[in-house]
């Protein structure tokens, strides 16, 4: 009963298996091998537009360099308070955009929303010398409370953006788990919607670690391949990144997994719901689960074997459960009959 991430998992059988055959003769190095062009053109035919592609090996990279992309040193990105880029990359963004600053912005369940952003930049101050110029919006999709963006708000998003000479970066590390809550396509959750670049996330959804920079505007990955190489991502086996990304893709097993591990998060939240003193604070979108517990309940989940993160301060009873594609049903139940026993 280990819901603490979708970290926690192993990577899927076939991504293991991937990485064997990628072992077997001789590639050409730096991504110049015969499987990252395959998972290149993959992922065009995904997202339906011809994007470039940038394999790298953790969200972290994908963000801060694609924001590096993005602006300059005097720079702004603006972002939600608990997004990834502001709450868990140690000053990553920061860093690879040369002192780009993170601007703070406030919404229901992690999400940035148009009304929000717009009173936001009203009082940027563009244009003023003392001043950091806004460049960038950046969104996760889904957020870092589990809420899914519509295409709708992205695109309400991308307007304000695009006003005001903005682009817009989607942190897709639970991108595919986002995707198939909805009913749009990728290439209308991304491109269609204005986004210009994509973190695309495999590593919590059955990768050992591989993500990849997915640039829906060409120009804009013009010096991309120098700031990867200077981050020290570009490896010289990139065969071996790939080979994860194209079993991921193949047979559509990124959604696969995802729906797995959406499917196991609703059966959690719906065992929980009902119970005495559980609230769930949250929208159970994609993955994730935010739920207030009461303490007994909480220490005796622990006893049982269960582990949880409490989210916020030491003593909080607010809990954050997460699935992945290799939860299974024997954990959500057992987890649902401990919670009821206890209640």
């Amino acid at each position: 009963m280990d819901f603490r991430s979708d970290n926690v998992a192993g990577a899927h059988s076939a991504m293991i298996e991937a990485q064997i055959r990628a072992n077997d003769g001789t590639d050409t190095s730096y991504g110049g091998d015969a499987i990252t062009a395959r998972v290149e053109q993959r992922l065009r035919e995904i997202f339906e537009t011809d994007c470039i592609v940038h394999p790298v090996a953790t969200g972290t990279a994908a963000n801060a360099l694609a924001l590096s992309t993005l602006v300059t040193p005097w720079g702004a990105v603006y972002c939600h308070r608990e997004a990834h880029v502001e709450a868990d990359e140690a000053g990553a963004p920061e860093f690879f955009t040369g002192g780009a600053k993170l601007v703070l912005l406030e919404g229901a369940h992690a999400k940035v929303t148009a009304a929000v952003l717009a009173q936001a930049l009203g009082q940027a101050g563009f244009g003023v010398e003392h001043h950091v110029q806004p460049q960038a919006v950046s969104i996760s999709q889904a957020s870092e409370r589990g809420a899914v963006y519509r295409p709708g708000e992205i695109g309400a998003l991308a307007d304000i953006a695009r006003g005001h000479g903005m682009r817009l970066h989607m942190d897709g590390a639970r991108f595919a788990n986002a995707l198939v809550s909805t009913n749009a396509t990728p290439a209308e959750l991304t491109w269609k919607a204005g986004v210009d670049v994509l973190s695309f996330g495999a590593t919590k959804n059955g990768a050992l670690g591989a993500e990849a920079v997915v640039f829906f505007d060409r120009q804009l990955a013009e010096n991309f391949q120098w700031r990867r190489k200077r981050a020290g991502h570009l490896f010289s086996k990139m065969r071996f990144l790939s080979a994860q990304l194209e079993a991921y893709l193949d047979n559509d097993l990124w959604l696969v997994n995802a729906r797995h591990a959406n499917d196991a998060a609703r059966r959690l939240a719906e065992g929980l719901r009902s119970l005495a003193g559980v609230r769930l604070v949250d929208p159970v979108e994609a993955n994730e689960i935010f739920v207030e517990l009461p303490e007994g309940m909480i220490q005796g989940l622990e006893a049982a074997g269960a582990r949880l993160n409490r989210w916020g301060p030491p003593g909080t009873r607010l809990v954050r459960l997460v699935c992945s594609f290799a939860t299974s049903a024997a954990e959500v139940e057992n987890f649902v009959g401990h919670a009821k026993a206890l209640a």
